[in-house]
């Protein structure tokens, strides 16, 4: 077996990884680089790029399926499964060619493929063909999808979001298990597409919304477009020739439904098994997830630093890149003392039809009785009802004393750029009144920002 000494040994070649890997590179440490799978990030492979690409030709699709409504009469649309999905295939692969590329530019001797696990706090063995002694590590493994044991008899019929984007051809019906970010991106974009969505649901809750009056809103539109069944408890699935049967009970009631595939969008768990972190001084709980300090990465009682979505913070690609640069930075320096994360704004965007955001604190972790709330209905915006995207409801809070503005919720249109206005005006610790005091243009989606800021100035309750 080879041996091997470095300083620091980064573990997964993710986004979090290859920032953590550069950035203590730049530090001038010796950094060993290791993949057990093949190369290209989550985001690019099956995650935030191909899924837009999805979207986008929903987005499309539904665009030309309402223009009668301006008055452009186009006499027949057909979508193209294969075509569809051959483009985000293309594309999809474009994107993933960019990490490649940048993974390429890595001298050869800092690479090196197989599965890592952790003998010691300062030994790593990959595979059966070389061990690392190193100062520290970073675990940057990222996450794969959870698939609950109810879908497991499905067969080839389950799907997990990740093959979706490997699909050559659209399905005619599929059931869609959970109605987080993902399930919600993905059901909503494939009923546009003309698909027939069923969507499951263990609660309420529909991605991550807990603003009671704008949960309402969203399930209410959501079940608009696909068939929403929420509070529902799946029993089991079956094959029944080339279909499945997903069983499930609702209100105490038994019900099934069939389609060509389930979809388990039931969350994600992070990739901690098989890792040898119980060979460590780390202190693990019962799921094998072990104690670390969410400000600074490091798992304590070790020189390990823990980055990106394995941790389960903030499964998002810019905290990913945060975590992978402070854990790099950290672990460079070991064993100083190591230094904190300054986080940005909490952003959310879920790129469902109409969009939903959560900025800053949410409504459950806010007091009511110490905020005021602002509120917009986008049914009469101007500019919304122009664009027949006139659906949606924001919601803003503010510190009812200072009336520095704490957080929203929204679902509606533009949400992805309204989001950005109101976690950079979060992060700079704006007062509404600061914030009214900015141009708005006119007629602009945000105008109704304009109109839900100045609610929230007038309401003391």
């Amino acid at each position: 077996m080879q041996q091997r000494e470095v300083d620091v040994v980064v573990i997964g070649a993710g986004t979090a990884g290859m920032t953590a890997y550069k950035t203590a590179k730049k530090a001038n440490k010796r950094v060993l680089l290791i993949e057990a799978d093949q190369y290209g990030t989550t985001c690019a492979r099956v995650g935030c790029m191909p899924s837009k690409l999805l979207i986008a030709a929903a987005d499309t699709a539904a665009t030309v399926a309402q223009s009668h409504k301006f008055g452009i009469n186009v006499k027949s649309m057909q979508v193209d499964g294969k075509a569809v999905m051959q483009r985000v295939r293309d594309e999809r692969d474009r994107f993933v060619s960019f990490v490649l590329n940048d993974i390429d530019s890595f001298p050869a001797e800092d690479k090196l493929k197989g599965r890592a696990k952790l003998l010691d706090d300062h030994t790593v063995q990959v595979d059966d063909h070389t061990c690392i002694t190193t100062n520290s590590v970073v675990l940057a493994t990222g996450s794969s999808a959870f698939v609950p044991k109810e879908l497991l008899d499905a067969g080839d019929k389950l799907v997990q979001t990740d093959d979706v984007f490997y699909w050559q051809d659209l399905p005619k019906r599929i059931v869609v298990v959970g109605a987080g970010v993902i399930g919600l991106e993905l059901g909503i974009a494939l009923q546009r597409l003309g698909v027939e969505v069923t969507v499951l649901n263990r609660g309420q809750r529909i991605a991550g919304i807990s603003d009671p009056k704008v949960l309402s809103y969203a399930q209410r539109i959501v079940g608009q477009t696909v068939q929403l069944e929420l509070d529902t408890q799946v029993t089991g699935t079956e094959l029944s020739g080339d279909q499945v049967i997903v069983h499930y009970r609702r209100q105490g009631q038994a019900h099934q439904v069939q389609a060509d595939f389930v979809l388990s969008a039931a969350g994600r768990k992070p990739n901690i098994a098989n890792l040898g972190l119980e060979n460590t001084s780390a202190q693990l709980d019962d799921k094998g997830m072990p104690q670390f300090d969410k400000d600074t990465l490091n798992i304590t009682h070790t020189p390990v630093f823990f980055a990106g979505d394995v941790n389960a913070l903030h499964p998002l690609l810019h905290e990913a890149t945060d975590d992978g640069y402070q854990a790099g930075l950290n672990a460079a320096h070991w064993p100083q003392k190591p230094k904190t994360i300054d986080r940005r704004a909490p952003l959310a965007i879920v790129f469902s039809e109409p969009q939903i955001l959560k900025v800053g604190q949410s409504y459950a972790e806010l007091e009511s009785s110490q905020i005021r709330i602002g509120a917009v209905d986008f049914a009469n915006q101007g500019r919304s009802r122009i664009l027949l995207k006139n659906a949606g409801l924001l919601r803003v809070y503010a510190d009812k004393q200072s009336q520095r503005f704490l957080g929203a919720e929204m679902v509606g249109p533009a949400a992805e750029h309204l989001a950005h206005l109101l976690a950079w005006s979060l992060q700079m610790q704006l007062t509404i009144k600061q914030m009214l005091a900015m141009p708005f243009y006119h007629p602009v989606i945000e105008e109704g920002l304009r109109t839900a800021l100045r609610d929230a100035a007038q309401n003391h309750t």
